[in-house]
């Protein structure tokens, strides 16, 4: 039987239907920004210093500078590498004595300050920020850091669990529904973190939403991929994720705006409430219905997409009806990904890349830091390396095909942190060329990765494929700060040894996956297990099924 990529020729691959749902979806690819990296401005964590309510009436008393109660008052004020004790520690004396003056103050209870003893910060901390995050304003630092950690974790576990158990709903139940669902839960999550009273209830939320939102920024990747047809499909999956890109800009824009952490979560969260307008502007996929034996829904979505594009549908596609040899409509499993050999070793291979990716994307930056002290800058400045990496795809992937800039991605940021382990310090332009030039590779290995993913599984469960198999890149985003910190304690550039052998290894095991330039999207298992065999087999199956079922393919 005809295909849908037979009909979207009929009827408009990328036309204004498809224009205006790659927008609208689009726009949720920008709103899932904050969520995957707003612990940057959310968790914010400023100098900070013990605050000492008595030390403050004694500088206000002797009218004291800044510069001057931090030189009398703080531990290890001014002085390198003792930032600890004056951040999480602060001098045993009582500031409300008369015997203090205004000059050295301390001169009098010891020789040298050092001899002074120190003490945990009894009320609290003064923030030097003129703004507000979770760490200032539920105090997580010093011994209760940890916190903060837990914070971020969360929402990668909740990305995690949320990746499988969504995945399987929007394939047994539709796209669109647990679309609007985890929208709809996002919002909700979003807005209540704002008004959260405590740390607890905070972490309760940002778990919530973490559930929700990664499994609705790919199910709206799928469905895009799903509506398009296929000379266009790989263009609106790369600009997808180049919407995710301009994400991080506004981001940047808006955090600078909006310093105080309530302020911005309402401002990224409030958009999502907008997205429930959805439901009467984008339709089920016909690929899903047709896939679950609903033909008369299919063909509704199909004339309603052919109305929308002024084009009209011809009569002998008018009456689809699914294989007659399938008498229920196929129901996904966690088995059919690792069933059969071809699909086995596609779930494999994906599940690797994708935990590469995130892998060698956050460990790079983590490693290299940043180099200014301006976050909205140094976070601009960041994102902008992604723009010509997403332009190097667009280039190659039509005219190369995607399994070769695919591989040779992988293995630059690999080579690209292993030369990185022999530029000398003192060549530091060599060394953030090389970093750049590593992070770009990643960047197009991560966007590559979520493309082909889409390509290589059949409908039934390609929803399912994609968010078990991007699973992994958060399983990489819990271990990565480990790798970093722990293998930097041993050698410095000992992670970039380990980020080396991971991406050459990644760039390896890609080049055994077949190539999807100018395939139709696979709808059945058999399409997927004959996609290395010679193109004939295939026509020659089409053309047996077709005079079956005596549909003629015009």
């Amino acid at each position: 039987m005809p295909t849908v990529d037979d009909i979207l020729e009929h009827i408009g691959e990328f036309h204004f239907f498809q224009k205006q749902t790659f927008f609208l979806l689009a726009l949720l690819s920008a709103a899932f920004t904050p969520i995957y990296v707003g612990i940057v401005f959310l968790g914010f964590t400023p100098d900070h210093r013990c605050r000492s309510p008595g030390a403050a009436e004694l500088s206000r008393r002797c009218g004291w500078s800044l510069a001057e109660e931090l030189n009398y008052t703080v531990p290890g004020a001014g002085a390198a590498g003792e930032a600890f004790p004056r951040q999480c520690r602060g001098y045993e004396v009582d500031w409300n004595q008369s015997a203090l003056g205004c000059v050295e103050p301390l001169a009098g209870l010891a020789a040298n300050r050092s001899h002074l003893p120190l003490g945990p910060c009894r009320h609290g901390w003064v923030y030097d920020t003129p703004g507000s995050s979770i760490v200032t304003e539920f105090n997580l630092v010093c011994a209760n850091s940890w916190m903060l950690d837990l914070f971020q974790s969360a929402v990668n576990v909740g990305f995690f669990i949320g990746s499988m158990g969504i995945g399987y709903l929007a394939d047994r139940f539709g796209r669109k529904l647990c679309l609007l669902v985890t929208i709809l839960i996002n919002a909700a999550s979003g807005v209540l973190m704002a008004v959260s009273p405590n740390y607890t209830w905070v972490l309760i939320f940002r778990l919530i939403q973490g559930l929700v939102s990664k499994a609705g920024w790919l199910i709206g990747y799928i469905l895009i991929t799903e509506f398009v047809g296929l000379s266009y499909r790989r263009t609106v999956g790369i600009v997808y994720q180049v919407a995710f890109t301009v994400g991080l800009l506004v981001l940047a824009g808006v955090a600078y705006a909006l310093p105080h952490w309530r302020l911005l979560q309402l401002a990224v969260t409030l958009p999502n409430v907008c997205f429930l307008l959805y439901y009467w502007c984008i339709p089920e996929s016909p690929r899903w219905l047709f896939s679950q034996n609903k033909s008369a829904k299919a063909v509704r979505v199909i004339k309603y997409i052919a109305k929308k594009n002024g084009k009209s549908l011809p009569a002998s596609l008018q009456s689809l009806r699914p294989d007659e040899e399938v008498d229920e409509k196929l129901t996904p499993s966690f088995l059919d990904l690792v069933r059969t050999p071809q699909i086995r070793k596609h779930t494999l291979i994906l599940m690797y890349n994708w935990f590469t990716g995130s892998v060698l994307y956050q460990g790079l930056i983590m490693h290299m830091g940043l180099a200014g002290r301006n976050i909205y800058l140094d976070f601009f400045y960041s994102a902008l390396v992604e723009f010509p990496a997403a332009l190097i795809i667009i280039l190659t992937i039509d005219r190369i095909g995607r399994r070769y800039p695919w591989a040779v991605s992988n293995m630059v940021a690999g080579a690209a942190c292993l030369a990185s382990v022999f530029i000398p310090d003192d060549l530091q332009w060599l060394r953030v060329t090389v970093a750049c030039l590593g992070r770009m590779g990643i960047t197009m290995a991560y966007e590559m990765v979520c493309l082909v993913n889409a390509e290589l599984y059949p409908t039934f469960i390609r929803n399912l494929g994609v968010l078990v198999c991007s699973s992994m890149c958060d399983i990489g985003g819990i271990i990565t700060p480990f790798l970093v910190y722990r293998l930097t304690d041993i050698w410095h550039e000992l992670p970039l040894v380990v980020f080396a052998v991971v991406g050459l290894v990644a760039g390896g095991l890609v080049l055994l996956l077949p190539e999807t330039k100018g395939k139709a999207l696979p709808e059945t298992i058999d399409e997927v297990e004959n996609m290395q065999r010679p193109r004939k087999n295939k026509e020659k199956m089409i053309y047996l099924q077709v005079k079956k079922l005596d549909i003629p393919l015009n």
